[in-house]
């Protein structure tokens, strides 16, 4: 499976962005998808993920009510829509797939597939 993720760019705090991540999956519905993000100096965290329709999701505290994941299956795409961001928000966010029946999902180790990752910053 290979990913690309996109999207990424400047904003200022309160602002917007939508993340995407393109699949190459042939059966896309069946991979949990995942957004994780790295700032520097700190280690790769979890921030959402989704399975199935897309209709089974989970995040982490600090984005619950600011971003929401979403999917296309027909399309082999994941987003992440991130509203009111903050400048503690600014890392490079990577998606991230795996085949599983452990539901919700939050370790790095237990994805399988990354993609190279897309730099968000948000200034103040």
């Amino acid at each position: 499976v290979q990913l690309q993720a996109s999207g990424g760019g400047l904003v200022q705090a309160g602002g917007s962005l939508r993340l995407s991540c393109a699949a190459s999956a042939r059966t896309f519905s069946a991979y949990v998808m995942g957004w994780f993000r790295q700032a520097p100096g700190k280690e790769r965290e979890f921030v959402a993920a989704s399975r199935w329709s897309g209709g089974t999701t989970y995040y982490a505290d600090f984005v619950k009510g600011r971003f929401t994941i979403s999917r296309d299956n027909a399309g082999n795409s994941v987003y992440l829509q991130m509203d009111s961001l903050k400048p503690e928000d600014t890392a490079v966010y990577y998606c991230a797939a795996r085949l599983t029946n452990n539901w919700p999902e939050t370790r790095t180790s237990e994805y399988n597939y990354w993609g190279q990752g897309t730099l968000v910053t948000v200034s103040s």
